[in-house]
């Protein structure tokens, strides 16, 4: 297996909201969370109430990774808590052109990958092995990153629902309700609120679960396409939960500690 599971975690871009919409006038200049807030009401108003920012706004401030190599799992966020934009982005995109691994994330087709494509050029980053198609290795020309139905990267949410928008469910529902832990302390909509004060570690930790539980989804995906036998998911799951219950880190361990994988 050869797989690296992603999830990102944004903010609204406050230099965006300046630039784009004017909020920030010399007259009347506002502070970051005003602009946010008022970013925010323009959405609201475009789209008849949701808030939810355009993808081209957001600006990244984590992303959590798990790779499954050989015998190696991690799960850990890129970077450090301080680390710029695009210093993240970079190594997102590093850890491709190095290990060309299968791209697995729910909803990453939806949101991530295309909040990272127009981040990543804002920031002018190389990403050539993410956008092979086939030009340089014909390995890419069938199956590679870019194409919705092929499998270099697997959006759960958009193949575990037919590509059907009217048949998508949340991830917290689907991890839960197959014995996983789910949305552990936080979710998507605090993520600003919780950056405001300073919580930027949280943030990462919360991240980092999110795509634990991605992962072990997957794992259950494998299982039911038969890639994996009754005895590899468990042994793949004990892995799971053996490596993060040896962990130092308490958010891991809590998260181990929840898992009731109903197989078991």
């Amino acid at each position: 297996m050869n797989s690296l599971v992603f999830d990102i975690e944004t903010i609204p871009d406050i230099n965006a909201g300046r630039q784009l919409y004017h909020f920030d006038l010399a007259a009347d200049p506002k502070s970051d969370a005003e602009i946010a807030q008022a970013m925010f009401a323009k959405r609201a108003t475009e789209t008849g109430g949701s808030e939810f920012l355009k993808h081209h706004v957001h600006r990244i401030i984590a992303i959590s990774v798990v790779l499954r190599q050989a015998d190696r799992f991690k799960v850990w966020s890129l970077g450090e808590p301080d680390s710029s934009e695009k210093e993240l982005i970079e190594r997102f995109f590093e850890g491709i052109e190095r290990y060309s691994p299968t791209l697995i994330s729910w909803n990453g087709s939806g949101f991530d990958l295309p909040v990272l494509h127009y981040r990543a050029m804002l920031h002018g980053i190389n990403a050539s092995r993410y956008w092979e198609t086939g030009e340089h290795d014909s390995n890419f020309k069938w199956n590679n990153y870019i194409s919705r139905y092929h499998q270099r990267h697997t959006d759960l949410m958009d193949v575990l629902s037919a590509y059907q928008a009217r048949a998508v469910v949340p991830l917290d529902e689907m991890a839960t309700l197959l014995g996983f832990p789910g949305k552990m302390g936080m979710s998507g909509a605090h993520v600003w609120q919780n950056y405001l004060d300073g919580k930027i570690v949280e943030i990462r930790n919360y991240c980092e679960t999110d795509v634990l539980n991605t992962h072990l989804v997957y794992l259950r995906f494998l299982l039911m396409q038969g890639k994996l036998s009754s005895a590899d998911y468990q042994r793949e799951y004990q892995l799971v939960l053996d490596t993060l219950n040896n962990s130092e880190q308490r958010h891991l361990k809590e998260f181990a500690a929840a898992c009731t994988n109903q197989l078991a």
